[in-house]
């Protein structure tokens, strides 16, 4: 074979694999719109959030950085509106489910996440409704076996603290080893961020 040939072909395997590479990580870290998940590898550690107002997203997605998790976000088939969320008008989607928990079984995009059976830790994130973890969230803890998972639970809150939320939704799952949850603030800083995923590094 002629040099000319073996470098031509060497070089079309260098461009091949370069456009690989760049699929590969324009993948990574993104959202999958089938499933709800952003993959950052091959780790062992999944964080699920549901984020009304994206105070718990952008804690979600700082903790994933932090651990190198992988992220699922739980959405609502029917989203919630701000003046859904107005829980001062008695009349606001959220009032009329506070006040009828029959209203709270809340249908999901999708609660089934890829490869689950992969995941060792599942950190868990919610904002706080009236004291306990924002109901979607309930959707999501019922249709999914947590045996031989830890599940770290956090929220968040502007004022209430985590309360009996971890508790709560602890009784509604099957199996898995719950530790006990974190409260943030609605904008907490990055070093208490880092603390929290500094404990869950130790606990792995």
């Amino acid at each position: 074979m002629k040099k000319k040939n073996i470098i031509y072909i060497v070089l079309v395997l260098i461009v091949a694999l370069v456009i690989a590479f760049i699929i590969f990580n324009n993948k990574k870290g993104k959202i999958n719109e089938d499933d709800n998940t952003k993959l950052n590898g091959t780790s062992k550690i999944l964080v699920v959030y549901y984020s009304a107002q994206s105070h718990t997203e952008n804690v979600a997605l700082k903790i994933a950085e932090n651990l190198d998790a992988d992220v699922f976000e739980v959405r609502p088939t029917n989203i919630y509106t701000s003046s859904d969320l107005d829980w001062t008008n008695s009349n606001s989607r959220v009032s009329k489910e506070h006040d009828d928990t029959s209203l709270r079984d809340v249908e999901l995009v999708n609660y089934k996440v890829n490869n689950w059976d992969n995941y060792d830790t599942i950190i868990i994130g919610y904002p706080i409704w009236w004291g306990i973890a924002a109901w979607p969230m309930n959707t999501f803890v019922k249709n999914n076996d947590f045996t031989n998972k830890t599940v770290i639970p956090f929220c968040t809150s502007s004022s209430s603290s985590i309360g009996e939320s971890d508790k709560l939704l602890k009784e509604m799952t099957t199996g898995g080893t719950w530790l006990e949850g974190k409260r943030f603030s609605s904008n907490p800083s990055s070093s208490d961020i880092k603390n929290f995923t500094d404990k869950v590094k130790n606990n792995n």
